[in-house]
This record gives C-alpha cells, structure tokens and sequence, in this order.
C-alpha cells in the first residue's frame, strides 16, 4: 500500500473515532501527525510541525479573546441594539445585513478570513440574542466573504487571475468575480429559507417597532433548550445596556482600529486583536477577568490538529499525488468535476487560495486541447474551492465557530460539518454542471 494512500485511510480512522467516541479531532489528528509522519513519511519533528497554522492559532485566539471583553462589558450589547434600530426592527434583515458587509469588505480587498473574524462575533452574539439559528448567521457571514472575495481587486481574485496569467489560459475577471458572486448568494439564499429566515419575518410582532424599543425576539426554527438564549418577552433593552460607558467607546474604538488596522494597513489580525484585547484589559481588569476563560480553546486544539495532519499530507505529496491522478484521466469532461471536487474537499481543511494554485496548473493540459472552455472551468475551480470555507475546519469556518456565544459547541461544530458535507458533495457537481459543461471561454 502506497503512502499516500495510508495517509488517507488514517485521516479516515480519525474521523470515525472523533465521531464515534467524542474525542476531540484535533488532539487525534496532532497523534496522527506524529504516526504517519513520523513512521510513513519519514519527516523529522520540524517536518511535522512544519503544517501548524500558527497565524490562524493567532487570529482564534486574538480575536475569541477581544470579542470576549466586548462581551463582558456589554458592547456586543450595545452594537446588536444598534443594529436593530438600523434596520427599523426587522430582525430578518440582519442576516442579509452581515452577508452584504463582508461581501464589501472582501470585495475592496480584505482577505476573506480577516473580513469573517471582524463580522462574525457581532452578527454570532445578534443570533443569539434573537434566537436566529447559528448556522444560518455563519453561513451568511462565510457566504458573504466569498460572494466578494472574486472582485478584479480583491485579494482572491487578483491571485487567480496572476495564476491565469502566468499560465497563458483565456481569463475574464468579470465572469470569474459574478460566477461566485451568484453562486454564493444563491446558495445563501437557500440556507435563509431552510434555516428559518422567513419565519423570522412572518413571526416579527407588529409593535414595539417605536423609535428606541428593541422588537420581541424571534425564534427561527424550535431548537434545543441549550440554543435558546434570547431573551423572550421583554420588548426594550434597559438604559444600562443601551448606555455608552467608558469601556465600550474604548472596545468601540479598538473595534474599529481593527478594522482599519487590517483593511488600510494590512496588518495581521490575530497580533492586532491580541494587542488590542491586552491594552483594553490593562485599563479595564474587573471586566476582561473572565476574558482569557471564554478563549475557544477546544476550537483552536480541533482546528490546529486537523490542520497540521493535513500540512502532513501536503509534506509527503498526498494532495498532488491525487491531483495528478485525476488529472491523467484521459476524459476531460470527467477530470474537470473530479478536479473540482478534489478542490473542494482539500480547501475544506486547508487554504482555498492554495488549491486552486495547484489545481489550475493540473488542468492545463486538457485545457490547452480546447475541449473544455478554460474561463468556465477557472471559475468552476474557484467556486468550488471557496464555497466549502463554511467547512469548521476552515479558517473562515473555525472563525464562526468560536466567534458564536452561549451555544453548544459540539452540536454547533456538527451542523457545521453537516453543512459543509452537504456543500462540498453538491456545489463542485452544480458548477460544473453550469460552468464547465456548456464551455465558457
């Protein structure tokens, strides 16, 4: 049996033991690391270690940890009531809301992961507070990201299209920006419905809509008692909460140096939540006491875990070994949707960006044959590698999950991998389908 193929099988096993036996994946997968890189592939401690995400360990944890004290002194309070007066009270726009504002973000040039750590905790704690499912919110967040993420600015974009460059391929930034552009809203468009986005609107009480009174929250869908954390009968929000202390117009403001320090100044997320969460901690100790202790430590050991495995992979050639045996296959029409659905099964647990690098490459050949249209079949690829980030082994998809408050974790990280599965087996096929097949470009 081939390396590449135990490699696999083991990531298998550790799925099935994580879901058998609630074990924490990402302290499997950190033993399965050490096995079969130690024993299979040879690679010394460094070779293993070589696949830690260190910056997204970073941004898990700086970011958990400001949204904590923004938590702790009542500004993720004051910033949901805030939005509810924005939107005149109509708790179902609020999800529409999060989806356009990081589709903005990453669209003027935000990298996706950064967008969602800025967004996510506000629109997670505005879910909670309203009994508006947490898959829906994440899934808008996520889907919002990448709705943008394709603009001929944008970060994502101006790398596939360097890629389609440097490889002589027919590209149109236009098609490749509108194809996940569409794709993305469409697909948060039937999340909305199936998770209960409509019922909001139909459910939302007639009154307490006057200028300063919050509405009834409203429940999505009947969820679990553990989910059902907004408050029920009281239509407004007490002066305390609506209140601008001290310590929330400096969380504001650290807020918003976060977002200027990331979008205008390029600096990394992670050490700019960190510092930012210290120096708020410093002048406010009574409030970020409990700060450290709501840090999604179980999400950062899963995430890392999962991530180093598969940098493990990457180190012993597991993901080109598969790519290049797809993209041998001498059917064109068949090695394009196996390409798409390697795509997105590897951007599921590792960089999006990083895929497609390698993927478009692999599909050179045939596509310099003129059998398939190389416009549809890049933008196909870059569809079906950045829709799957709703994945909680994503960086985007690890983000919602521990930005999300007062929610089981364990069930919340199932329905994420629910929903991920089910995008993942559905997405790559449907662009496909209306990409490839029809021959774009």
């Amino acid at each position: 049996m081939s390396p590449e193929l135990i490699s696999i099988l083991v990531l298998v096993v550790v799925f099935v033991i994580a879901t058998t036996r609630s074990v924490n994946m990402g302290a499997l997968a950190f033993a399965a690391a050490f096995g079969v890189g130690g024993l299979v592939a040879d690679l010394d401690a460094d070779g293993i270690f070589a696949g830690f995400p260190g910056d997204l360990f970073v941004v898990l944890v700086g970011v958990t940890y400001l949204f904590a004290i923004a938590r702790a002194n009542g500004t993720t309070d004051w910033l949901v009531h805030a939005a509810v007066r924005l939107v005149r009270g109509r708790v179902a726009l609020i999800p529409w809301v999060m989806f356009a504002l990081t589709g903005a973000l990453t669209a003027i040039g935000a990298v996706s992961p950064a967008a969602v750590a800025i967004v996510a905790p506000i629109a997670l704690s505005f879910a909670t507070r309203y009994g508006i499912s947490p898959l829906l919110m994440g899934a808008m967040v996520v889907h919002g990201a990448q709705a943008g993420g394709f603009s001929p600015i944008s970060i994502y974009g101006s790398i596939v299209n360097g890629i389609v460059e440097r490889e002589n391929l027919p590209g149109n930034e236009l098609v490749l920006f509108l194809a996940s552009l569409a794709a993305n809203l469409v697909i948060a468009g039937v999340v909305f419905v199936v998770c209960g986005g409509l019922k909001l609107e139909a459910d939302s009480a007639a009154g307490n809509r006057a200028a300063g009174a919050a509405p009834v929250p409203q429940r999505a869908a009947p969820r679990p008692a553990e989910l059902r954390t907004a408050p029920t009968a009281t239509p407004t929000l007490s002066e305390e909460t609506t209140n601008l202390t001290p310590s929330r117009i400096a969380t504001l403001t650290s807020l918003l140096a976060l977002v200027v320090a990331v979008l205008v100044f390029d600096l990394d997320a992670g050490l700019t939540a960190i510092t930012l969460a210290v120096i708020l901690s410093t002048a406010w100790p009574d409030d970020s006491r409990k700060a450290t202790g709501q840090i999604a430590w179980p999400t950062v050991l899963l995430i890392c875990g999962v991530l180093t495995y598969v940098g493990v992979l990457d180190e012993m050639g597991t993901i080109t070994w598969a790519g290049e045996g797809v993209g041998g296959i001498g059917i064109p029409l068949l090695a394009a949707v196996l390409l798409c659905y390697i795509g997105a099964l590897v951007s599921a647990f590792a960089s999006s960006v990083g895929i497609m690098g390698a993927l478009i490459p692999l599909a050179v050949p045939f596509l310099e044959r003129g059998e398939i249209g190389a416009i549809g079949m890049v933008a196909a690829l870059a569809v079906s590698a950045t829709v799957v980030d709703v994945s909680p082994f994503s960086t985007n998809g690890a983000l919602v999950l521990a930005a999300a408050p007062d929610v089981d974790r364990e069930r919340f990280f199932r329905q994420l991998m629910v929903y991920g599965g089910i995008v993942v087996a559905v997405v790559p096929a449907a662009a496909w389908l209306v990409m490839v097949v029809p021959g774009w470009g």
